[in-house]
């Protein structure tokens, strides 16, 4: 048998989209509880890019990203999606309508990670340019690393072509590389 290589070490960074600003503050406590610190958070953008989720969560959606201290396997990112999955849908109104049934998620949860060449978003949802992972849990690489920074692919969500986030997740990769050097990798 050959070795066995594993990758670098991956810097988490979770995506949060909501008409209720209050669920900003209410889901970043429970992520810091399951992922640990937040040492990098973004401002809020508007999230008009868009209508495709006002049925379900409303008008005037705000998007904040939240970049985290601890890095993570790469081989977590299903996990860690399943998990925000679990956030979401503890913070579903069940009275929306008289339907019983119907269910209306009131924040949107996508994790991924920065890794010094790529940003990856995780996703439930199969497409062209998504790998399965495991679990009904998919990956793409939202943006790449070239030329001193992140570049937008032919797919990539236009909320991630905003120089507000791309800004942001270079500012996010600094610290990453900077973790790297120092070695300061703690994994879950």
């Amino acid at each position: 048998m050959g070795k066995i290589f594993l990758s670098k070490p991956a810097k988490l960074i979770i995506s949060m989209f909501t008409s209720d600003k209050y669920l900003f503050a209410l889901c970043k406590e429970v992520l810091i509880k399951k992922f640990g610190e937040v040492d990098i958070e973004s401002n809020t953008q508007s999230f008009n890019f868009t209508d495709y989720y006002e049925e379900e969560f409303g008008q005037n959606l705000t998007q904040k990203l939240f970049s985290f201290s601890t890095l993570i396997r790469q081989d977590e990112l299903a996990e860690i999606k399943i998990i925000t999955n679990e956030i979401e849908n503890s913070n579903i109104d069940k009275n929306v309508t008289k339907d019983p049934t119907h269910h209306k998620r009131k924040i949107n949860l996508d994790p991924g990670y920065i890794t010094l060449n790529k940003y990856i978003l995780a996703s439930t949802k199969d497409g062209p340019s998504r790998i399965y992972l495991n679990q009904g849990i998919y990956a793409e690489i939202t943006l790449r690393f070239i030329n001193k920074s992140f570049v937008t692919c032919e797919y990539t969500y236009p909320n991630y072509k905003t120089n507000e986030y791309i800004n942001f997740l270079n500012s996010v990769r600094k610290k990453y590389k900077l973790q790297l050097r120092d070695k300061i990798v703690v994994s879950r």
